[in-house]
């Protein structure tokens, strides 16, 4: 087993939803899926904004992982593959900073 691989990551996470049969009892529902994901990203604010540890953010973003790999699975696409789709798509883009910040965007309706 390598901890490093996307594949055992992935295997960990259908071990995981197999253990406690997500899939029969709704734990693979979409709207579901995003309102966790929508707490985790809730609990990674209150780690930065709180000045928590970063074991704490850690493991909040950690958790917020392991959603998103489930959600790849419960919504039957390859996670990976879409990843990168997506970076290849987002090399292509320009950068502009926006308010002191850099964002890397298709900036359709901005002049």
């Amino acid at each position: 087993m390598n901890p490093d691989s996307w594949k055992t990551m992935l295997a960990a996470v259908q071990a995981f939803h197999d253990k406690h049969d997500f899939r029969a009892n709704g734990g693979e529902e979409m709207v579901y899926r995003v309102a966790l994901m929508a707490e985790e990203l809730g609990e990674i604010s209150a780690c930065v904004t709180k000045g928590k540890s970063r074991k704490a953010l850690a493991e909040e973003v950690a958790d917020l992982l392991i959603l998103l790999l489930g959600t790849g699975i419960a919504g039957n696409f390859d996670l990976n593959e879409a990843f990168w789709e997506k970076m290849e798509k987002l090399d292509q883009r320009d950068s502009k900073m926006i308010n002191g910040r850099i964002r890397v965007s298709e900036f359709n309706d901005m002049k």
